[in-house]
């Protein structure tokens, strides 16, 4: 069986199920003993590499169809992962499963994982980057809210005299307010623009 990133990037325009492949054929000794496979199907990619990271192209060969000197050859040089769904996330089943593998391969257990905790290793990195963005983004927004808010204040203690004028004729304080928070909004909405056409450049 190959995965769709292998039959993508080596058959791109022959069917892979017509061909056969050899494993590691003249790379070591241990392989020499590996027969010539037929290739009967693809299957879906699947992220080992983490879920951030693209998928590699893939061969799966069963178990009980590898030569002892190439297992033992994919032991000395990379752990071979085994997978079991359970219903419930406890110590004895973990035990279990491992007694089992064991009993059965003849190799030992080094560690189990359950797969929310491989997830969540695997996006460690992006939820970190997203939370510290997510503290810079709070921090700006208020850092522009006091600015704002003190661009106004100042624009109203200087224009007291201005404020006083427009109201002795018979202005009201709301009249007053429109014009101040319009000259706010606009501060703002510039602010965003530029800020968006600088974010997008």
């Amino acid at each position: 069986m190959i995965n769709e990133t292998m039959a993508r990037l080596f058959w791109k325009t022959g069917d892979p199920l017509n061909d056969r492949i050899a494993v590691g054929r003249g790379m070591r000794p241990e392989y020499a003993a590996d027969p010539v496979r037929q290739i009967v199907g693809i299957v879906r990619d699947v992220r080992r590499q983490g879920l951030t990271r693209n998928p590699r192209p893939e061969l799966y060969v069963p178990v009980a169809q590898v030569p002892d000197g190439v297992t033992a050859l994919n032991v000395r040089l990379l752990p071979i992962v085994w997978m079991a769904r359970t219903q419930n996330r406890s110590q004895a089943v973990s035990t279990l499963i491992s007694r089992e593998i064991e009993q059965t391969s003849g190799l030992s257990v080094a560690r189990t994982r359950w797969m929310p905790d491989v997830v969540a290793e695997s996006t460690g990195r992006t939820r970190f980057d997203m939370w510290l963005m997510t503290v810079f983004e709070v921090t700006a927004l208020l850092l522009a809210t006091i600015g704002v808010y003190g661009l106004t204040a100042h624009s109203v203690q200087i224009r007291t005299q201005e404020i006083g004028i427009r109201m002795a004729p018979g202005g009201t304080a709301s009249q007053v307010r429109r014009i101040l928070f319009g000259q706010a909004l606009g501060v703002i909405v510039a602010g965003i623009f530029v800020g968006s056409v600088a974010a997008f450049s």
